[in-house]
């Protein structure tokens, strides 16, 4: 050792000697029995790194634990590179597809072979991943020239990986591998499958469900659940995506290479126009047969609920029903009344913020087709107020809510279920990297909200990024429980979103100094977005959903 080279660790704030190619994983060893964990990655000025990242320099590490945001994700995908080891082992030559999460895990498909995955074949297939789990094989990454890796997976049969390559500018291209398969993600593995010890493998619908550990009990898997709304709403979607010819984000870039950018963008807004359009007329069939005069719209943030709300209202008038509009935020109770989070602020995402008893009167009253008068809450006094607001519902109308607790039975709990129509709206995102690497709905939301924050809030990305666990804390306690409540899933995902909001996403991105712990988000959102190639929002409707974040919507606020 020499005294020439530290690192400054966070986790025991000191500064530790080291030499110049030291892994993480080596200095770790030095100094673990002062890191009450075992860590799965680490945090190297204030960015993701495996701990096979040798270190040459002067770094900020901080080690990561499994269950933290970064480390679940190291784990799951080093899980999922196990899955693709004991599919090829167990069957060779057939095509492992990691689709999208849903259930609590991650639906899985051999692409082309349904029939293959019996429960029998689903349990060789685990049964092969706990022989590479107590083998405890070494993920080894490594990097070479981006033509030299794409014919390196030519030959391993990975034609999606190709394509996404080809379609790329990058020089040189990371790949890990295990055993005798090789492999890419976005983000680091383990250093090795030993580490992978907790997960399940169970069959689903027409696949099989990868289940990571739970977060309330690590020490084992996590239990899945029924989702069959949410199911089909992604499934459809999936049919959509294979009948317009894009499997991938390799097959995007390839058509907007070819011109088809305007192509994918008339198809796609013309799928989301039918998806009104057979809302509206479900509740227009509701409402006809004497029920469904309140709609509620309901969805995480960033879903598009606000674009949903008022595509839906244009349908339902082509059907000659008008809506009339509720807001929720003027039923909150008065401040003092409010419940407070586990921090002591007011807590206006709790069910509780709002005046129960009184929105149910009034909806009761609107029912039965009385006069109304309408509250309106002051942000700035904290109290409810009367300004002489009425409304009264008549022939043709309904009454239409967006926010986010409409599926939640306690919110219209006084009113008949007859009378109401809920709608949940999600960024289901089904279109994948590659094979193995899928887009999470909560990235593609994320970026949604960085963009509008920064053009009509005043947010940069690092105070986004910085709420955002806040947020999915409240969405998981409030919304997702109530989701399969629906009567109607509306997919508010775009196929061409994410090459739209590319330029401007990065341009807020990168403004995140790298001295600050979100950063590491930062950086990982940039990783990820690389993979696609612009397309102008220039050539995007007024009217689509899309322009809720960009910026030129023809709806008004």
């Amino acid at each position: 050792m020499t005294n020439d080279l530290k690192i400054f660790c966070k986790n025991t704030q000191e500064y530790i000697d080291i030499d110049g190619g030291d892994t993480l994983q080596q200095i770790y060893e030095t100094i673990e029995k002062r890191i009450p964990f075992k860590p799965v990655c680490a945090m190297v000025n204030n960015r993701v790194e495996s701990l096979g990242y040798p270190v040459f320099g002067p770094k900020l590490v901080e080690y990561v634990e499994t269950m933290s945001p970064q480390g679940i994700r190291v784990y799951i995908h080093s899980l999922c590179m196990i899955l693709y080891k004991a599919v090829v082992d167990t069957f060779p030559g057939k095509r492992l597809r990691i689709e999208h999460s849903i259930s609590g895990g991650f639906y899985c498909t051999i692409k082309h072979d349904a029939e293959l995955l019996t429960p029998a074949n689903i349990e060789r297939i685990k049964a092969r991943m706990r022989e590479i789990v107590d083998q405890d094989i070494k993920f080894v990454r490594r990097e070479r020239l981006t033509a030299d890796v794409v014919e390196m997976f030519r030959k391993q049969g990975l034609n999606d990986k190709v394509r996404l390559l080809e379609s790329s500018n990058d020089l040189y291209t990371v790949f890990y591998k295990l055993d005798d398969i090789i492999d890419s993600y976005y983000e680091p593995l383990a250093p090795s499958t030993g580490y992978i010890k907790v997960f399940d493998l169970e069959p689903y619908k027409d696949g099989m469900l990868l289940l990571g550990p739970d977060r309330n009990d690590p020490s084992k898997p996590r239990k899945s659940y029924p989702m069959e709304k949410m199911f089909k709403a992604f499934t459809d979607y999936v049919k959509f995506n294979d009948i317009v010819g894009l499997d991938d984000v390799g097959t995007l870039n390839k058509g907007i290479d070819l011109g088809r950018a305007p192509d994918v963008i008339n198809v796609s807004e013309a799928l989301h126009d039918k998806m009104f359009s057979r809302i509206a007329d479900d509740i227009t069939r509701r409402y006809q047969e004497g029920g469904a005069r309140v709609v509620l719209i309901a969805g995480p943030s960033s879903s598009g609920k606000t674009t949903s709300s008022k595509r839906l209202a244009i349908q339902l008038i082509t059907n000659y029903i008008v809506p009339r509009v509720i807001s929720l935020d003027n039923y909150f109770v008065d401040r003092s009344h409010t419940p407070l989070d586990d921090k002591g602020d007011y807590d206006y995402e709790s069910l509780y913020a709002l005046d129960l008893e009184q929105f149910n009167k009034d909806l009761k009253a609107l029912i039965n087709g009385e006069e109304v008068r309408m509250p309106t809450y002051n942000f700035h006094t904290g109290e409810r107020e009367y300004r002489g607001d009425t409304l009264q519902l008549k022939e043709n109308n309904i009454l239409l809510m967006e926010g986010i607790h409409g599926l939640n039975p306690e919110l219209t709990k006084d009113i008949a279920e007859e009378m109401k129509y809920r709608v949940y709206v999600s960024a289901l995102t089904t279109l994948n990297i590659d094979d193995h690497n899928w887009v999470s709905t909560s990235d593609n939301r994320l970026l949604r909200r960085i963009v509008r924050d920064y053009k009509y809030r005043g947010a940069d990305a690092r105070a986004t990024i910085a709420r955002w666990p806040s947020v999915r804390r409240g969405e998981e306690k409030w919304i997702f429980p109530y989701q399969e409540n629906a009567d109607a899933m509306l997919n508010s995902s775009l196929l061409f979103e994410l090459a739209v909001m590319k330029e401007q996403a990065e341009t807020i991105l990168r403004q995140v100094p790298s001295s600050v712990p979100e950063y590491a988000e930062a950086s990982r959102l940039l990783r990820f977005l690389r993979y696609f190639k612009p397309i102008s929002d220039s050539t995007i409707p007024s009217t689509s959903l899309i322009r809720e974040f960009l910026g030129g919507s023809s709806f008004r606020e």
